[in-house]
């Protein structure tokens, strides 16, 4: 079996390997639902309504575990497929306790539910486990052939070298001053192509030679690739069309996003009421200096507002003026900030921001005005982010670090104001609840990516 045959048969098994657990996980409601709740709701459901009531619960199941990637066996690391099922199976339960709320007209025990999510937490455990290991030896990683042209590629290799189960980097070969034969006779090695940093001229080649021979590629894109890809397709003539409207989010999208924003600031605000005050409390009695950090920062069309969190460093930990970016174990932080930090307490003061339109759940992150600044002057296109409102949550803090190249950081934000929904609003806010669990996503900077903060590759 050739690789291509092989990664069919991957999805099938991927998707074997779903149906199995959704399985499981809805025959362990079922037996929850009859043993404990179906006598105590107003009407008993019998025969075909225990089936019933399990599809509904098989439905929050599907839909969560899309939303958090939780179907993604064989992509995902092991660890990151734990955590996205635990959180979709929290999510369906929580519905179905108030399904069942609903059905029984009062309030009814949690326990066999919470003993239920216990359990299905370790059937999950054991079975993400076992179908990782099984993936690993049946698909070993791919051995990769990277290319690039100018610019250093190590940085790239060190981050696929973080998914040793997926991608094997055998060599990395400069484009320049190869021939053309011999690129080809070297691309034939491999199973796959990794095209970083490469002019579009001679990207352009190795893609259709990729492409007639059958040969795997990935690349990083360049900007206008971004663009590209979320254009609309015209038939008006015998020549594809491509349309690209450029204008960011429609009036009604705006709409509908800033009614989402009002209903959400709100609730959270209320519901994190005591959680801030008891914040504000620990950081005004740590060292007696101010509870809130306000900070200029640049939204929409370049608007400048005021953002607000709660104090995380020492007081005057830029007292010289200069911004410096928080690296790892940074003596700036207080121990009170380093917890609030981790948790995301301190981004809480922003649900008021958002209150009053400064700015939006969803959206890319609002930069400091000196970093817009700096960015745009090496990078010109990093004004593209200002196409809309700054949010709290965004493509680039779910997908990103806080240490990702401003570079990158475009591209994860282009991602998203390029193919903005409503849906994908309501699905980058659940995935940021996963976030707040995985470490790598508030490392600090370390001296190489800080090098490099401000590169970019040719978009060319």
């Amino acid at each position: 079996m050739n690789r291509n045959e092989l990664d069919q048969f991957k999805r099938m098994l991927r998707a074997a390997a779903a149906i199995i657990l959704i399985l499981c996980l809805s025959a362990m409601f079922l037996h929850i639902w009859k043993s404990y709740y179906n006598m105590g709701i107003v009407f008993p459901f019998y025969y075909k309504g225990h089936w019933l009531f399990t599809v509904v619960y098989v439905i929050f199941l599907i839909i969560f575990f899309y939303i958090y990637g939780g179907l993604k066996f064989g992509y995902l690391k092991c660890s990151s497929i734990i955590l996205s099922q635990v959180l979709a199976t929290l999510c369906a339960n929580v519905l179905a306790y108030l399904e069942i709320v609903l059905l029984s007209a009062r309030f009814v025990s949690v326990t066999p539910l919470v003993i239920l999510s216990v359990g299905e937490t370790i059937v999950i455990i054991i079975w993400a486990v076992f179908v990782t290991w099984m993936f690993g030896r049946i698909f070993p990683p791919r051995r990769i052939l990277l290319l690039y042209q100018e610019y250093n590629p190590n940085l790239m290799e060190r981050k696929m070298r973080g998914r040793n189960d997926r991608y094997k980097i055998e060599k990395a070969q400069n484009i320049q001053g190869i021939s053309t034969e011999e690129l080809h006779e070297l691309i034939r090695k491999y199973d796959a192509v990794l095209i970083y940093d490469v002019h579009s001229l001679e990207r352009n080649k190795i893609l259709k030679f990729c492409y007639a021979e059958s040969i795997r590629v990935y690349l990083t894109p360049k900007i206008s690739d971004i663009i590209i890809r979320s254009a609309d397709t015209n038939h008006l003539f015998d020549s594809p069309l491509f349309l690209i409207r450029n204008n960011g989010i429609t009036i009604e999208q705006r709409f509908v996003k800033r009614i989402m924003d009002i209903v959400f600031s709100v609730i959270v605000l209320v519901v994190t009421s005591p959680i801030m005050l008891v914040t504000a409390l620990a950081i005004k009695l740590y060292d007696g200096g101010p509870v809130l950090f306000r900070q200029e920062r640049c939204t929409i069309n370049g608007k400048v507002f005021k953002i607000h969190k709660f104090r995380s460093m020492i007081v005057d930990a830029e007292k010289e003026g200069k911004s410096i970016p928080a690296t790892e174990n940074d003596p700036r932080i207080t121990p009170i900030g380093n917890f609030i930090r981790k948790t995301r307490i301190d981004e809480l003061p922003q649900m008021i921001d958002i209150l009053v339109g400064n700015m939006s759940v969803v959206g890319p992150r609002p930069e400091r005005v000196e970093h817009v600044k700096a960015y745009t002057e090496e990078i010109p296109e990093f004004a593209y982010r200002l196409k809309v409102k700054g949010g709290l949550t965004g493509f680039a803090q779910i997908y990103g670090k806080y240490n990702t190249t401003a570079y990158d950081k475009l591209k994860l934000d282009l991602m998203y104001i390029q193919n903005f929904s409503i849906l994908m609003d309501i699905r980058l806010i659940f995935m940021t609840i996963k976030i707040m669990f995985m470490k790598e996503s508030t490392e600090g900077f370390d001296d190489d990516i800080s090098k490099s903060m401000g590169k970019k590759e040719r978009d060319e």
